[in-house]
């Protein structure tokens, strides 16, 4: 493996090297990635409950994750079909942290796992680009965005080399969620404090190896949003997509331990693992965002 260091070159992927991949699907592929970015949101459950902030909808909550939170969350009652909480006219602060002192309550009764102690932001205008300079309505642990149906935002980046491959990794069998599939290069929730672009690159560092990347090789690919029910709540997310080009002799190399392995897979071979069910949900939606916007242009 080439190290990269702060001083190599890395162009911005050219609209050909994405072509390149793309112009190997036949169509019926092409067609699969097109329904992939139509059918990404799902239908809200009708069993799921609205969790409101004043009138302020923050999210959907499970039946049993909206009893579990109104018997602990101060100011907090179910009525009509939703759980209302009454803080809206308290500071981001404020809501923060009495929001986030009941969620360790949860935590501590063995009701929420996952716990990372690591914060993601929420903010009320769905459409906001997230920036750190901006102030959140929310500021909370991640892992309680899917238990009360939140939405988060994330950051895919698709790693293509010159000829036109794709390198994907596999996601390790120890991780809590999707353990064994496959995903796009990089991909990682945008913490607390970051913006798009400094996630991007603290992920490829992470995840791929590869060190101290200029932000402006990275091409942006639009975003797209995804919402499906999982056996832990309503994940609703916003995924903003990245191409990058690799250099020749790449090779991933992960560091943080959430890859066990990695590939160099041509356009056919990641449709036919996407339509096997190998990928995860969230990358393959990724690879179709990134591919169609980028060979669309």
């Amino acid at each position: 493996m080439t190290s990269q260091t702060a001083g190599d070159a890395q162009p911005p992927v050219p609209d050909s090297t994405v072509r390149s991949f793309a112009a190997t699907l036949l169509p019926d592929q092409r067609q699969a990635l097109t329904l992939l970015r139509a059918q990404a949101r799902e239908v809200l459950p009708a069993h799921c409950i609205a969790f409101c902030c004043g009138s302020e909808l923050l999210g959907h909550l499970l039946p049993s994750h909206a009893l579990e939170l109104a018997a602990v969350l101060p100011n907090a009652t179910l009525h009509d079909g939703a759980l209302v909480w009454q803080a809206p006219h308290s500071g981001s602060v404020e809501r923060s942290v009495q929001l986030q002192a009941t969620l360790c309550e949860l935590r501590d009764r063995g009701r929420m796992g996952g716990w990372r102690n690591e914060d993601f932001c929420f903010y009320l205008d769905r459409e906001t680009r997230p920036d750190p300079m901006h102030s959140a309505f929310l500021q909370i642990e991640r892992a309680a965005f899917r238990y009360l149906g939140m939405m988060s935002h994330a950051v895919h980046i698709n790693g293509f080399t010159p000829d036109g491959r794709m390198w994907c990794g596999q996601r390790s069998s120890s991780k809590a969620t999707d353990p064994g599939l496959w995903d796009n290069m990089t991909a990682g929730g945008l913490s607390a404090g970051e913006s798009l672009e400094s996630c991007a690159v603290r992920e490829l560092w992470e995840e791929a190896g590869l060190r101290d990347l200029d932000p402006s090789t990275l091409r942006c690919a639009g975003h797209v949003r995804i919402s499906r029910l999982t056996p832990t709540g309503w994940h609703d997310e916003t995924l903003h997509i990245y191409n990058l080009q690799l250099p020749d002799d790449f090779v991933p190399s992960n560091q943080d331990g959430e890859v066990q392995a990695f590939a160099c897979l041509s356009a056919a071979q990641v449709l036919a693992g996407i339509a096997d069910g190998q990928w995860t949900s969230d990358a393959a939606l990724a690879i179709a965002q990134g591919v169609l916007y980028s060979s669309d242009l």
